[in-house]
């Protein structure tokens, strides 16, 4: 009786893997779109082309405004060093 319950066993795990081998193909050739176009290659070619050339490859906001200063450094440094001592400016964790 044990080599029975044995083969039975068997018998059972393999037709459970069996269900799991019954799989479609794998390059999921089913799902495959098929597209229908009026329009010639050279002519999305010169789209992409035009499309290209005007846009621009600089990022949005990026450009800097030249801006001429007429204070000095040491000006600059001293406002900061007192503003810093009358604490308009926060400093370590506080601020």
């Amino acid at each position: 009786m044990n080599k029975t319950a044995r083969f039975l066993s068997i018998a059972a795990v393999a037709a459970f893997a069996s269900f799991g081998a019954q799989a479609d193909e794998a390059d999921a050739s089913q799902f495959a779109t098929q597209f229908d176009t009026t329009r010639t290659r050279a002519e999305v070619a010169a789209e992409a082309s035009s499309i290209a050339q005007t846009r621009s490859i600089e990022p949005a906001g990026s450009r800097v405004v030249s801006y001429k200063s007429t204070a000095d450094r040491a000006a600059v440094r001293a406002e900061a060093a007192q503003a810093l001592r009358a604490g308009q400016i926060p400093s370590g964790e506080r601020g």
